[in-house]
Parts: C-alpha cells; sequence; structure tokens
C-alpha cells in the first residue's frame, strides 16, 4: 500500500465491476480415474513411467477427449489432433536419443533444443506440439500437489486451442483465458467426467498457491508487456472463472476491456517494494475502512474501535475462550486483533496488504452485526471475505485516493490478500466459523472485487 498524504478522506463508492462474469457455488466431487491411459493408447515422446509423466499424459488424454466436445460446441468447427504431439524432457537427466536429432521437441521449421525447455512448459504454434520439462513438474507437484501437473497441461492445452480459435495478440489475455481453460477443465474432472484424472476440491488450494507461484514477478510487469501472465489474483481469477462458469465465460470474458491487476512498481514502490512501514499501515486503514463501510447500505453504523493486543486474547465475547488472534466482540463494539501472534507475522511473510485484510475481516462483521445478521456462521465468514474484495476493489478504483491525495494500492497488494486467506484464514484462530476451503474463500474475495458489496456472497444485498 502507499500513502500518498495525511489528507483525510471523506468520500467513497463500493467497488463496481471491474471483470465480466459472475460466480457461483463452487461444487466438485472426486471421483478415481477408471484406468491409466497408455504409452502406446496416448503416445508423448520422451515421457517414462515416474508419476509426473503418468499424470501428464492421463491430463493430456482427457484434455483431447474434453476439448474434442468443447471445441465444437463453443466454437462451432472440428477439432483437430496437435499435429506435432506431445513432448516431455527431463531436464535434470536429457537422452538424446529418445528425440530426433535434427528437430529436437520442435519441427523441421522451428527446431527446438531440448535443453532450452528447462524449467518450462509450452505450446509451439508453427510446430503445433506441447512440449514440458517433467523435472519442472516434479519440483512443482512437490510443492504443490499432484494436480499442478495437469492443471499445467490445461494451460497449455488452452493455447493450443487458442491457435486454432486465433489468439487475441496481447499475451496477458491470452495466459489469463488459457488459466481460464484450465479451470473449465478441472471443474469437467472434479465432477468426474474424465476418465484419467482425478482432483479433489480441497486439491484446489494447492492449485490456487501454484498459480500464485507461477505469476509474473511483482511490481516488474504490466499489461502491455509482451510474455506477461498477470499478478496472482488475475491467474487465479481466471481459473476460478473457468471452474465456475466453464468454456462460454472463457471464450467470452477476455475481451479488450478486461482489467487486470498487474502492474510496475513506481519510483516510490521501488524503494519500499510496495510495502509501507508497519506502522504507517494503521493510519491507511484509518483512511480507508471507516470510509468504506459507511453510506445509505450502513445508515446509522456505529464504527468500531480497533484495538490490538499480544498473545492474549481479550475475555470479550468468544475472543478469549476460542483464543482468537482476530475478531469482532459486540459487546463493546470493538476489533480485535492479536499484534504479536498475527498482525507482525502476516506482514513479515506476506506484505502491509495482509495486515489491512486481517482487520477488514472483522470490520465487516461488525457491519453484518449492524444490518441484524449472522456473525459466527459459514454464511458471515464468506460475506466478510466477499466484502473484503469489495474494499480492496475499492482501493484499486482510487476511491481512497481523490486528486491523488489520499491512499492506494500498490502492485501485488491484491496478492497479498489472497495469500493471507489460504494461509492465516485457513486457521481457527482467525476463520473459525465456516466449513469453506482456501480455494472457495479466494471465491468469494474475487466476487466482491468484481462484483462489488452487492455481489450476492457479500450477503447484505436485498
Amino acid at each position: 500500500m502507499r500513502h500518498l498524504s495525511r489528507r483525510a478522506v471523506t468520500a467513497a463508492v463500493l467497488g463496481g465491476a471491474l471483470l465480466t462474469g459472475c460466480t457461483t457455488t463452487v461444487q466438485g466431487a472426486s471421483t478415481p480415474p477408471v484406468s491409466n491411459v497408455s504409452a502406446d493408447q496416448f503416445p508423448v515422446t520422451g515421457a517414462n513411467d515416474s508419476d509426473v509423466d503418468r499424470l501428464a499424459r492421463n491430463a493430456l488424454a482427457d484434455l483431447t477427449t474434453f476439448w474434442s466436445d468443447a471445441f465444437p460446441e463453443f466454437y462451432e468447427d472440428d477439432f483437430t489432433q496437435l499435429a506435432g504431439g506431445f513432448w516431455s524432457v527431463d531436464t535434470e537427466d536429457i537422452d538424446e536419443d529418445l528425440y530426433p536429432s535434427d528437430t529436437g521437441v520442435g519441427c523441421d521449421e522451428i527446431p527446438i533444443d531440448p535443453a532450452e525447455v528447462e524449467g518450462n512448459a509450452f505450446y509451439q504454434q508453427d510446430c503445433d506440439v506441447i512440449v514440458y520439462d517433467s523435472a519442472l513438474l516434479r519440483e512443482l507437484s512437490e510443492q504443490f500437489g499432484p494436480y499442478i501437473g495437469p492443471a499445467v497441461m490445461a494451460h497449455e492445452f488452452g493455447h493450443a486451442m487458442q491457435g486454432r480459435f486465433g489468439f487475441s495478440e496481447v499475451t496477458i489475455r491470452d495466459e489469463t483465458q488459457a488459466d481460464c481453460f484450465a479451470g473449465a477443465f478441472t471443474r469437467w474432472v472434479a465432477d468426474g467426467n474424465a476418465a484419467h484424472t482425478t482432483v479433489r476440491l480441497q486439491d484446489l488450494d494447492d492449485v490456487v498457491l501454484g498459480f500464485l507461484e507461477l505469476r509474473d514477478p511483482v511490481g516488474q510487469t504490466d499489461t502491455d508487456v509482451e510474455g506477461a501472465h498477470g499478478s496472482g489474483f488475475d491467474r487465479v481469477s481466471g481459473f476460478y472463472e473457468g471452474y465456475t462458469d466453464g468454456v462460454g465465460s472463457c471464450r467470452d470474458n477476455y475481451g479488450p476491456d478486461r482489467v487486470f491487476t498487474v502492474d510496475e512498481f513506481s519510483q516510490q514502490d521501488l524503494d519500499t517494494e510496495g510495502n509501507a512501514d508497519y506502522d504507517v499501515i494503521f493510519d491507511i486503514i484509518d483512511q480507508s475502512l471507516p470510509v468504506f463501510f459507511e453510506g445509505d447500505w450502513l445508515d446509522g453504523f456505529d464504527q468500531p474501535a480497533v484495538e490490538l493486543f499480544d498473545g492474549t486474547a481479550p475475555g470479550c465475547g468468544d475472543m478469549g475462550a476460542e483464543d482468537r488472534d482476530v475478531g469482532f466482540c459486540a459487546d463493546d463494539n470493538t476489533v480485535y486483533v492479536d499484534e504479536a501472534e498475527l498482525l507482525e507475522p502476516a506482514y513479515g511473510e506476506i506484505g502491509d496488504f495482509a495486515v489491512a485484510t486481517a482487520i477488514s475481516l472483522p470490520y465487516a462483521e461488525a457491519a453484518r452485526a449492524h444490518l441484524g445478521l449472522s456473525t459466527d456462521d459459514d454464511e458471515s465468514t464468506v460475506s466478510s471475505v466477499c466484502l473484503t474484495g469489495s474494499y480492496t476493489a475499492a482501493f484499486f478504483n482510487g476511491d481512497f485516493n481523490p486528486d491523488g491525495e489520499g491512499v492506494q494500492l500498490s502492485p501485488g497488494d491484491v496478492d497479498e490478500a489472497i495469500l493471507f486467506l489460504l494461509t492465516y484464514g485457513q486457521t481457527d484462530s482467525v476463520l473459525p466459523n465456516t466449513t469453506a476451503t482456501g480455494f472457495e474463500l479466494v471465491g468469494a474475495f474475487r466476487a466482491g472485487f468484481i462484483q462489488g458489496a452487492a455481489a450476492p456472497e457479500c450477503g447484505i444485498a436485498g
């Protein structure tokens, strides 16, 4: 976050619609694969019998089935197989004998040395091939679970489909649309339609973390840079959109008006890496949270106090009994936050907007209490996360920065909110009253960010 002046902000508008599309309740069951597809049935040159290659082969076979139906349905043209096929390279132990000496993993027009695949997975349009480094997928699966490999394959297969209906010529739109296609395929798998691939809803928390890991470097890329893939939020939002709304949303919602959160650091941001000093954050929050939670929708709202504590939760309400690190206590209209065990660690591990997110969640509970709504169940948690997404969008829209004299986001801040939800938000000390997965919480945040406080997930609109 960036503090531009100490002048108080006096008005704000709730975050409006930034991207097209909407969200729905996330569903999807785990269904075991019927069988592994054999190398004879589905050749992948260079692949072996390792788990990484097995999962990639299974996914590529299922993707062929998925797009054999989806491409004619949504693009009104015949699906065609990849002319150049599929290639695996273990760049930690390359066996040159597995690949043609003159073309490698490419083709006559564009030869590609297998060593050039290191740390990458890609679709090459001129050769119509999908190539991946199995060493990369092995590393990613160790960090983010076995489904990250199939998710990467689904992203690259999405590029192969773009090669058939036409790339947008704006890299970030193509990349995030491919993320959307990966989400649509994942929902198809989760619903039990795949013969060889399986995924559980809870596995998607790790997949989201994987997309955050594979985002553009924070503050070093903007939407016009060739090769831009988007911020973590841009990528996760695309994946989630495909998962909930299918291939049609991926086809229709990636035009020139799509908004992305990736951006380059200003000189001021470079000096601080986009993070305000810890002590300044509370001034920034004071200039934004009370402004957001006001207006006709909260007529007569008595803004809660915010009090910090160190380690021992106050006895007010359920705070002490549940050993909470953050929460709203209606008895004294106060948001309590553990500075030592929550705010300071989150600031150090994630960044300044994690602090704002931590305080926004119980602040939203106070707003729900004012409206006579529940504050201790699943609905309340999803609503609070959604309203925090809307608060973040108001920041993004510049609502707290009139005439450049207020406060605004820095690149990476939106990703910090997601990271907070996927880490600290998954603990009972922060969000105890929910059965929602991290993936579902990210979906609620996304709904608020995109649709504003009127999003159904925010639960406050009549």
